[in-house]
Formats: structure tokens, sequence, C-alpha cells
């Protein structure tokens, strides 16, 4: 341990989360052909997911030996150290290019959620931040679309063909 006399806020639940999702991962793992043999299809996936189970398991007690920081401002602390706005500006962001993306497509979509991300969190000028999303756009368009023919998808907005 490196000297912590408190936990930071949100360590323990993100630990517990960490334990869980291990022990979701070695379920799964034991479920694509369960521990018949060692050279079985599982047995790799099952090694790899119990011993991240048991390393967090290991860190979920060191975590459990510290003591909770109950000080005034712990929460504005979670908010400030674990989800600040900008994380939770750009998970809405996220959000809103997933739920658009079938409705215009891969590029219109694409083309707006960059140039808002540009935009938000580089915090250049409207120019500027237009050029750098057509610049990725059009690299990512020309690798995608020409050089490994990637259907992209379309939108139900626009006719097909258009892009």
């Amino acid at each position: 341990m490196s000297g912590q006399s408190t936990r930071r806020p949100g360590e323990l639940a993100f630990i517990c989360l960490l334990v869980l999702f291990s022990a979701a991962a070695l379920w799964q793992a034991y479920s694509i052909s369960g521990f018949t043999g060692l050279s079985q299809p599982g047995v790799f996936p099952m090694l790899a997911a119990a011993t991240m189970l048991v390393s967090c398991c290991f860190i979920l007690r060191d975590t459990l030996r510290t003591r909770s920081s109950r000080e005034p401002g712990h929460r504005a602390a979670f908010w400030r150290d674990v989800l600040p706005v900008r994380l939770l500006v750009m998970l809405a962001m996220v959000g809103i290019y997933l739920y658009a993306m079938p409705w215009l497509g891969f590029v219109i979509a694409s083309g707006l959620f960059l140039f808002a991300c540009f935009a938000y969190l580089w915090r250049k000028s409207f120019l500027i931040s237009l050029i750098l999303a057509a610049t990725s756009l059009a690299a990512v368009y020309f690798l995608f679309r020409i050089v490994f023919e990637v259907v992209l998808p379309q939108g139900t907005l626009l006719p097909a063909g258009v892009f």
C-alpha cells in the first residue's frame, strides 16, 4: 500500500464493482466449456478471470482496512474527483451520438459528435474545431470506407448513397 490512511472518494464502491465484474467474468468463462480438461477452450479465460477475482478480493480487503473519510466536503470531493461535470457532459454527448446515429448515419452523426467534442473539450475557436472535426472525419472515412471498404451505416433521414 502507498501509505494512504483514508479511502479516496468512491474507492470502496469501485472495488466492489470490480469484484462483481470479475465474478461474472469467471462465470462466463466457466460457461464456455466448463472445467473438463486443461486443453478446453474455457481454461485460459477461467484462469484470467480467476486471477482477476483473487486480485480484486485482496484489494477489497486492503480497502476495507483503511478508514473512510467523513470529513466535510467528502461528497464534493467525490463529484470533483470521480464524476466531474466534463465527464458527465461527455457521457451525455456519447449517448446522444449513439441515439442519433441510426437516423443521421455514421458520417453526419460522427461529424457533429467530433465537432461538439472538440468545441467543448478543447475550447478553441469555432473554425478550428470545425476544421479539426472535418479533417478527422475525412481520415476515418478514407481509411474505413475507401481503404478497408467497410460499409458505413446510412441514416434513415438521408437518402441512400449520399455518403
